[in-house]
């Protein structure tokens, strides 16, 4: 029996080829940044959510902007990123991410990304104009500090702002469900889900690229013995509606 292959099946994979390697063969990346690609995965996680060259993408809370640059390489000259960041992250610990990434953008060196620096909410970013949206490692401070109605707010402004059909990808350090998960820095990911689905969202996926199983969810992220190599969950949310 002959299997019969799709063109949009040779278009994915090709798309999906495209993406690892704008972001492999990005020769400017420090190599500070590099060395994190180990436990980060970039091109694996990006390739499992469908980020495609080309897309309008959000990277959200962005900090210093790690995932912004890999986003801008993985989406080309033809892509656009928001790197957005509200203004309590950019004066956090007396603003290192904002003179993080203001050096990162310097220059113009990533010519395709636009430094968003109010709440999503204010911003300027056009409703039904996003294919993609990321956030890492920053939703277990908005549910954790503010409780679940929070949480869907911050949901519903990524939902405003993704066109039909669009991604919201979040990832973050994996709770189990009993436990303090406030002063671990974690979430359970039921809890995200839940949220997700109250703001709109189809749970179309998770991954598990990041697991890491040594992590027995008890210990702090910033604890030395596993930070950078924690447990963490992808959730690969769909708005409805048309592509």
């Amino acid at each position: 029996m002959v299997k019969t292959i799709h063109r949009s099946s040779l278009f994915l994979a090709a798309a999906c080829l495209l993406l690892a390697f704008g972001i492999a063969n990005a020769s400017d990346r420090s190599d500070e940044d590099k060395a994190r690609d180990t436990h980060r995965k970039p091109a694996e996680v990006l390739e499992f959510l469908g980020l495609k060259p080309g897309d309008t993408v959000v990277d959200i809370w962005a900090s210093g902007g790690w995932y912004t640059e890999v986003l801008s390489n993985a989406v080309g000259d033809e892509g656009h990123v928001y790197s957005q960041n509200a203004p309590s992250v950019l004066q956090f610990r007396e603003g290192v991410y904002d003179k993080a990434l203001t050096e990162r953008l310097a220059g113009g060196r990533l010519g395709n990304v636009e430094r968003i620096d109010v709440a999503l909410a204010e911003s300027s970013i056009a409703e039904n104009s996003v294919d993609f949206a990321i956030t890492a490692l920053n939703f277990h401070d908005v549910y954790n500090g503010n409780g679940a109605e929070a949480g869907e707010m911050f949901m519903a402004s990524v939902y405003a702002v993704l066109k039909p059909g669009g991604v919201f990808a979040v990832i973050d350090h994996v709770g189990d469900a009993d436990a303090d998960n406030t002063s671990l820095h974690r979430l359970d990911p039921e809890l995200a889900k839940a949220v997700a689905v109250s703001a709109g969202f189809v749970v179309e996926a998770e991954g598990d690229v990041l697991s890491h199983p040594d992590d027995d969810h008890t210990k702090m992220v910033f604890d030395p013995t596993i930070r950078g190599k924690t447990d963490r969950f992808i959730l690969k949310l769909r708005k409805p509606g048309q592509e």
